[in-house]
């Protein structure tokens, strides 16, 4: 998938940031494992912590206070905010509970908010992933890809 995503954004000529939390920069090391990709891959925060959300990525504080860091408030804000902060055509965010713990009531282990922001507005999407953490990172990353993919080819 992190290949016909790096054709598609040669081919449209678009570059992509990335805003990871969950997944800890394994999304961007998919994109980065194909050779040529320093054409659209500018760069990637890995955010793990609230204060780097805040002070990096300027997610609202408010937001991760009312929302919290797993949610599709701060999703939007992250991958929003990486588009713009370094400057490319489109802001990917992982945010969520890998496990095996840290999951609350409503968002139990394995939930996953994926973002996605461009030209053609945002797409914020809540995944339910099960397994170890490994898988649901594996999991996580394989769902930006397909959600980068689909965006990149709606009309």
């Amino acid at each position: 998938m992190e290949i016909e995503v790096g054709e598609l954004l040669t081919e449209k000529n678009l570059t992509v940031a990335c805003a990871e939390s969950c997944t800890g920069g394994l999304l961007t090391s998919k994109l980065t494992d194909i050779a040529g990709s320093s054409a659209y891959v500018k760069g990637a925060v890995v955010s793990y912590t609230n204060e780097i959300k805040n002070s990096v990525l300027h997610v609202k504080e408010e937001t991760l206070k009312n929302f919290s860091a797993v949610s599709e408030q701060t999703a939007k804000e992250m991958a929003a905010n990486v588009r713009q902060i370094l400057n490319t055509d489109i802001g990917v965010s992982v945010t969520g509970f890998a496990g095996p713990d840290g999951g609350t009531a409503e968002n139990p282990v394995g939930t996953v908010y994926i973002g996605v922001s461009g030209a053609n507005g945002e797409k914020i999407q809540r995944f339910k992933f099960c397994g170890t953490r490994t898988e649901i990172k594996n999991k996580a990353v394989e769902a930006a890809l397909i959600l980068i993919q689909i965006y990149l080819t709606q009309k």
